[in-house]
């Protein structure tokens, strides 16, 4: 497909951060290059990586794709400078590994947001993959119709992935947390979007790769902070308790693998 020249203000700003991912990043290039939507700039935050992901980033040159290389300070501090360097009116987070589930979805999601007059948050749904892009399973949990501030008391309906904000109300990640500032950070755009509007169908295929299980615990503890933060002890417990059998249910599944 040809590549036509990316404009000053485009629809959608695609962040895609990477370090050491030159084993995951080419399908995530491939993916963007292959959308029928062109109004879209791809912004690739690299941590400094010491292996082939530079190279493999400016093999796939594109007059839509940014490349910054830097050390940084973890994810979350990568994200935010996308966030820094980001000129679109949407912003999509599409981590190394991770693919748009069609050429289609981009303009879908488009159509979505134009036809809606520009709600503050677009989201869809999500299925997992593994590495050689293979159907997993659809995400243990499933975007709601309805969206609020209120629906992540029950954790993160929507794959940050799958949540698609408008630039002017998202505020940047609090990097004091490691591994859960994504959820924080949907939240804080739950609160400044008047309305959410739900895509009905897969738009997100999200590379399943695991977490070890320290990071789990540490992402565990973060999540109930911050779920204690905005929802109140006794809801954010009760919550996790009810995460018991959706955690081992998880578990098994990937026990089956």
């Amino acid at each position: 497909m040809e590549q036509s020249a990316i404009a000053p203000d485009p629809l959608f700003s695609i962040i895609t951060v990477t370090f050491n991912a030159e084993s995951t990043v080419v399908p995530t290039l491939d993916s963007v290059d292959a959308q029928t939507w062109n109004d879209y700039e791809h912004l690739i935050i690299d941590g400094a990586s010491t292996d082939r992901t530079i190279q493999i980033v400016n093999d796939a040159r594109s007059p839509r794709r940014r490349l910054l290389s830097e050390k940084d300070h973890g994810i979350y501090d990568a994200m935010n400078k996308g966030l820094s360097l980001a000129k679109g009116k949407y912003l999509i987070f599409l981590n190394a590994g991770d693919t748009f589930h069609t050429s289609e979805t981009l303009a879908h999601i488009a159509s979505t947001i134009i036809c809606e007059d520009y709600p503050g948050i677009v989201y869809g749904q999500t299925q997992l993959v593994n590495n050689e892009r293979e159907r997993i399973a659809d995400r243990h949990l499933t975007a709601p119709e309805n969206l609020t501030v209120r629906s992540f008391s029950k954790g993160m309906l929507v794959c940050h992935q799958a949540f698609i904000a408008l630039r002017r109300l998202a505020p940047l990640y609090d990097t004091r947390f490691r591994y859960s500032a994504d959820y924080d950070w949907c939240i804080r755009c739950l609160q400044h979007s008047r309305r959410n509007v739900l895509i009905p169908e897969i738009i997100i295929d999200y590379l399943d790769e695991g977490m070890t299980t320290a990071n789990h615990k540490a992402s565990l503890k973060e999540r109930f902070k911050i779920m204690r933060y905005y929802y109140g002890t006794i809801p954010a417990v009760l919550n996790h308790i009810s995460f018991i059998p959706r955690y081992l249910k998880r578990k098994s599944r990937k026990l089956k693998q």
